[in-house]
């Protein structure tokens, strides 16, 4: 028996030119002017038999029996309730800033219970509440499944994708609005995605070009605040103009990435080298396991003995050593790792031999 530990590393390298211009729209969000989680709780009907299986005293049973009494239908405590055409699920959505009454937005729903499938139910009527409690939509209508599942006889069984998740394209009502401080006070903050103090100079600095002097002034590395017009009806028109400006994002810090989990490394073209001398090579451990088998002659006195033998072969490469030069580049790097054969693994272990030395200088991160 061979014992043999395989690592396989996929290399991923990112190397992007000189930065572009983009639009603030795409560096940048409003403070207040975001969306809202929304969940709630409900049941699918219809099901072809792959619904939940319903016990007396369970939630599924409860909630038919309390949907049911809402309607004028009263089912004896006595009656047990058995239906596989019915599963609990729970609903969450997002509502978008700014909607209104009477909007519809999408809805997903999940089963919670024993229900293989969801393929072909109908959602009814169910409350979508927010993190304050408060309702702000209703969810109804025909669910779009994109699994499916089958099963045998003997217990086989295939599916493709998941069957217990469905979408509702526009499947909530909006009932309530959400509270927005767009139009209220004389300014506005800009949220930066990533924080950086040079970009948050340079969003701010675009934007006193194009409307004038002192209009906006960095508060820090991540926010930018804004002199609005007082009028709640220009502030639209503003804001376009606002959100299209162009600004030249700062160029991002010297980075590694290293995914333990599937193996990618990502670096990006700020990333340098001080000098330094590598030398690395693979070492192989092969362990081969046999027995062997020990029998006296026919008229000798003795036992059969088995034993085990165990044979150890150690390999290792003929790994060169090289250089490199103080102000190496991504590029540099990767070619001399390919001169002298090396793989994804030995990059790896390359990066976090110069970073332990002190030639890295760019922040390593394992996720």
């Amino acid at each position: 028996m061979i014992n043999k530990i395989t690592l396989i590393i996929t290399l991923l390298i990112v190397a992007s030119g000189q930065v572009q211009a983009e639009r603030i729209k795409d560096l940048a969000s409003i403070t207040g002017v975001r969306s809202n989680q929304l969940v709630g709780y409900g049941v699918v009907v219809g099901l072809n038999g792959t619904g939940d299986k319903v016990k007396s005293g369970d939630f599924t049973s409860q909630s038919l029996r309390s949907m049911l009494s809402q309607m004028g239908v009263k089912i004896p405590s006595t009656v047990q309730i058995k239906s596989k055409n019915v599963a609990a699920v729970i609903i969450h959505a997002s509502l978008p800033a700014f909607a209104s009454p009477g909007q519809q937005i999408d809805v997903t729903v999940n089963a919670i219970g024993e229900a293989s499938s969801l393929r072909g139910g109908s959602l009814l009527m169910s409350p979508l509440k927010g993190a304050d409690g408060q309702i702000y939509a209703v969810a109804q209508g025909n669910l779009i499944v994109g699994g499916l599942s089958a099963s045998g006889a003997d217990g086989s069984k295939v599916s493709v994708n998941i069957p217990t998740v469905g979408n509702i394209p526009n499947g909530a009502s909006v009932e309530r609005a959400v509270y927005s401080p767009f139009n209220e006070g004389s300014t506005l903050t800009l949220n930066l995605h990533t924080f950086d103090f040079t970009t948050a100079n340079r969003l701010a600095e675009s934007i006193n070009t194009a409307v004038g002097p002192q209009t906006s002034h960095s508060v820090n590395g991540g926010s930018i605040k804004v002199n609005m017009p007082r009028d709640p009806a220009q502030r639209v028109a503003f804001m376009s103009l606002l959100e299209n400006l162009e600004v030249r994002p700062a160029q991002s810090a010297a980075r590694i990435i290293i995914n333990s989990r599937t193996g990618t490394v990502v670096i990006n073209n700020q990333v340098k080298v001080r000098p330094a001398a590598v030398s690395h090579g693979n070492l192989t451990v092969t362990i081969n396991e046999n027995t062997a088998v020990s029998q006296p002659n026919a008229l000798a006195a003795g036992d059969t003995v088995v034993t085990a033998q165990s044979e150890l072969v150690i390999s290792e490469e003929d790994k060169r050593m090289f250089v490199f030069d103080p102000g190496v580049s991504l590029d540099e790097i990767v070619r001399a790792v390919n001169q002298v054969g090396a793989g994804p693994s030995d990059l790896v272990a390359i990066l976090e031999a110069l970073k332990s030395a002190g030639a890295l200088t760019a922040e390593l991160i394992v996720i």
